[in-house]
């Protein structure tokens, strides 16, 4: 068996088809040769862009020369009003001052702490979850964002604002595509955007919220009884070359990448292993028969969930939470003996790579067995990314790798989650790579 995958569109087609297809999901919008490519360049009156698959392009644009190639503003046209001038969509130098604050915050010895937060978030997903049949997708979205607000806020999801967050959240997602008109057509900054009316009230609402939290805890911090979580360790780093601080309003638009990246982005990754562990009883059974190792919040326990870190990890590599990264050349240069002009959008999909036909064995399969093999190792170091790579590899990754794990074991050891006849989700991508009508499957108590 296949696990779900959009059908590719046909490999010509008008620019305005192609701008309506990519602005309602970026994965059908693709041709099938994107998936044996090496590099395929697209061409519209304002721009050039290039996909790149071959390992050796891509370490160059991400490991190799990052500052040569940074994030594309195309990208930030559309998520600004909720994320403001975070991490995510800098570069440069303010991009470099926000991660030194940033980073120690995510360092081992620090997801060791947030380990008991952690745990907390896994016990109530597993106390919420119903039985019958469920839309394990908003499960999965209510978990990840308890895990967020535990560990940076040390406050659970049904705190007033937190719930207000994720409820606000939830509007927002749906109304705002990858990228709006601003990312194709050169606009001057003046000129108003074209963010639909709905999504900046969203964003205006969350970026309240998170506002409130901010403030209440700088005044904490002040008063000396704030707690050790990661708000307070970033919001306490100094930058060690300059010694300053994140402001409130710098705090506010890191907060908000945070709930973004590891809510949204974790709520998918989680949703789709869900669906492939019903897909393939199998695993699942091995899975929870491995999870039974699960006594408590000791974070020495996560050495013992090898096969549930395999699987998590190759439900990422099948549906990566952020199918695509753009970086713009800011250069001339000659990548497969093709000149590429100056300002050229150098596009990077996660999606499309870890799905290589030329690289892969059995790309488009589900084989969590293949992390032990020459190949998934060889693949491991040179084609899968489903947290970028480099300098610019997401911050939280090691924070994902243990919150993915581990909340999917607990959810397994205590429910079997089976496949609904005929309603195997649709992969689409709307922020992240999401179901077009939720995941539902069968839950039941595991005996």
């Amino acid at each position: 068996m296949i696990p779900p995958k959009p059908a590719a569109r046909p490999d010509r087609v008008s620019l305005l088809r192609y701008l309506k297809l990519f602005r309602r999901d970026i994965l059908s919008a693709q041709p099938q040769r994107l998936y044996r490519a090496w590099m395929a360049e697209f061409r519209t009156p304002f721009f050039r862009s290039y996909l790149l698959n071959q390992p050796s392009l891509v370490q160059t644009v991400l490991k190799e020369r990052p500052d040569d190639f940074p994030k594309s503003d195309r990208i930030g046209e559309g998520l600004r009003p909720l994320l403001g001038n975070s991490v995510f969509l800098t570069n440069g130098e303010t991009w470099k001052r926000q991660r030194r604050i940033i980073d120690p915050a995510f360092e081992g010895g620090r997801l060791r702490d947030t380990f008991p937060a952690m745990w907390a978030a896994g016990e109530a997903a597993v106390a919420r979850m119903g039985e019958g049949v469920v839309d394990v997708e908003p499960e999965m979205s209510h978990a990840a964002a308890d895990v967020i607000f535990r560990t940076l806020f040390s406050i659970p999801i049904e705190n007033e604002i937190a719930a207000q967050v994720f409820d606000e959240f939830r509007t927002y997602q749906r109304t705002q595509p990858i990228l709006n008109a601003a990312a194709f057509l050169p606009l001057p900054r003046w000129m108003p955007r074209g963010h639909r009316v709905q999504t900046k009230a969203s964003a205006r609402v969350i970026r309240g919220l998170i506002t409130r939290l901010t403030a209440d805890r700088m005044q904490e911090i002040k008063a000396g009884r704030a707690p050790d979580d990661l708000a307070t360790k970033i919001m306490t780093t100094a930058d060690p070359q300059t010694g300053e601080t994140f402001s409130t309003e710098e705090m506010v638009d890191q907060v908000a990448i945070f709930f973004l990246a590891g809510h949204e982005t974790s709520a998918s990754a989680l949703g789709w292993t869900l669906f492939l562990l019903a897909m393939f009883p199998e695993w699942q059974d091995r899975v929870a028969e491995e999870a039974a190792a699960l006594e408590g919040p000791d974070f020495s326990v996560m050495s013992k969930l090898k096969l549930s870190r395999d699987v998590f990890r190759e439900a990422l590599r099948l549906y990566p939470p952020v199918p695509m990264m753009v970086r713009e050349n800011t250069c001339p240069e000659t990548f497969r003996d093709r000149g590429i002009r100056k300002g050229s959008q150098m596009v990077i999909s996660p999606w499309h790579l870890q799905r290589h036909e030329r690289l892969w064995d059995n790309p488009d399969g589900f084989d969590p067995g293949r992390w032990q093999t020459e190949n998934g190792k060889t693949c491991m170091r040179e084609a899968y990314i489903p947290f970028s790579a480099g300098s610019r590899v997401c911050t939280g990754a090691g924070f994902a790798m243990v919150e993915g794990p581990l909340l999917l074991s607990m959810l397994v050891k205590a429910f079997r989650f089976e496949r609904v006849e005929g309603r195997d989700p649709v992969p689409v991508a709307y922020l992240t790579v999401r179901a077009k009508d939720g995941i539902w499957l069968r839950v039941r108590p595991r005996g």
